[in-house]
């Protein structure tokens, strides 16, 4: 069968890279177009559109790039029209996800949708849209398959591909330990959260002089865009291979996002850093209604993780909390329990990846 997938980010790329494997082992003629990145190429996808020229942040931004967004979307269009595929599999990035599925249902096409939109967070009446335009939806926090449910919408729970990710890596790469004096840095896959987290990480590093720093560089970003960050920093090194820095780290200071979910399957106990513009922050903050921005506090429903937020995210305060996170023993220990009950949750149903691959076949063939 055909498959048509859309990905338009860094972790994105990665559960679709994981999402072929798994198509292709239960189905062996499986051909595979994709909008995504290295890792989707990697596992056999044909990429259309690199991650690299898709990922936008925040309202102001998407706003000066809209004339290239609604262009992206008409290509993408004519091409799932020319490619004919028996489903179109849309993972996460819902504002260009959400606008092919309506324009998908209209034209006959199956859809499936791997990785909800974060309806909870914000616009709840977006479901309805969903129900309309989406034949079959796979989340992967236990917690939405409760928020479809009070929407009368039946959505299969797939579990959270993210832990059989980092069981296989560990699996792999037994040598790798944890590095009592190594931190890592996590700000973010994109250039403009990079901009706005990375300095203030970097100021923070010089009160640990006993400490070697990584920076975890994002995959679709060239080497030449942290040049300027890392000056004046000799002792800070930049590496691309992210997962062998959280399996060695001891601490980590994390970009909200997946990477925060990321971290805590390591193991690592980690800070969140989020700052975005000025104009974005204002319009989030009125939209968004949460206790919390990081994921792993969302799914514990209780503040495991420290969390930096705007005007929060200073040098004193990082430093403050990076101290309890290497220092406080209490801290440490009741973090690792919380972790360990995040894990037991979020691996109840297996491989999600593979789950989720049975319910694209089955409405493929339906």
């Amino acid at each position: 069968m055909k498959y048509y997938l859309i990905a338009g980010e860094a972790s994105g790329d990665l559960h679709g890279s994981n999402l072929i494997k798994n198509l292709k082992k239960q189905d062996s003629s499986a051909d595979f177009r994709c909008w995504g990145g290295d890792k989707m190429e990697a596992a056999g996808g044909k990429i259309v559109k690199h991650i690299r020229e898709l990922a936008f942040m925040g309202f102001a931004e998407v706003a000066k790039n809209i004339r290239t967004i609604l262009n992206n979307i008409k290509y993408c269009e004519s091409d799932i029209k020319a490619y004919n595929p028996d489903v179109i599999v849309l993972i996460d990035y819902p504002g260009f996800n959400m606008r092919i599925a309506k324009w998908a249902s209209k034209k006959g096409f199956k859809t499936a949708y791997y990785i909800s939109p974060q309806l909870w967070a914000w616009k709840e009446g977006r479901v309805h849209k969903i129900k309309k335009y989406v034949d079959r939806m796979m989340v992967i926090f236990p917690f939405e398959k409760d928020f479809y449910k009070k929407w009368d919408y039946d959505v299969d729970y797939v579990g959270h591909p993210l832990v059989a990710v980092v069981d296989e890596f560990n699996a792999k790469h037994p040598e790798l330990k944890t590095q009592e004096n190594r931190i890592a840095l996590l700000p973010g896959s994109r250039r403009q959260e990079i901009k706005a987290k990375l300095p203030i990480m970097l100021k923070a590093s010089k009160q640990f002089p006993g400490h070697q720093f990584y920076v975890a560089k994002a995959p679709a970003i060239e080497d030449e865009f942290y040049k300027p960050f890392l000056q004046g920093y000799p002792k800070v090194q930049l590496t691309e291979k992210t997962y062998e820095l959280l399996a060695q780290s001891t601490a980590a200071l994390v970009t909200s996002g997946t990477a925060t979910l990321e971290t805590a399957l390591f193991g690592v106990p980690e800070v969140i850093c989020y700052k975005a513009g000025w104009l974005s922050y204002q319009i989030g903050k009125r939209l968004v209604k949460l206790k919390f921005i990081c994921i792993v506090n969302l799914i514990m429903e209780k503040e495991v993780v420290k969390e930096l937020i705007q005007n929060e995210l200073t040098v004193k305060n990082i430093t403050e909390e990076l101290n309890k996170l290497l220092y406080d023993e209490d801290k440490r220990k009741q973090l690792f329990s919380d972790y360990a009950e995040l894990r037991r949750m979020l691996s109840f149903h297996g491989n999600a990846s593979g789950n989720a691959a049975e319910v694209i076949i089955e409405l493929a063939g339906g």
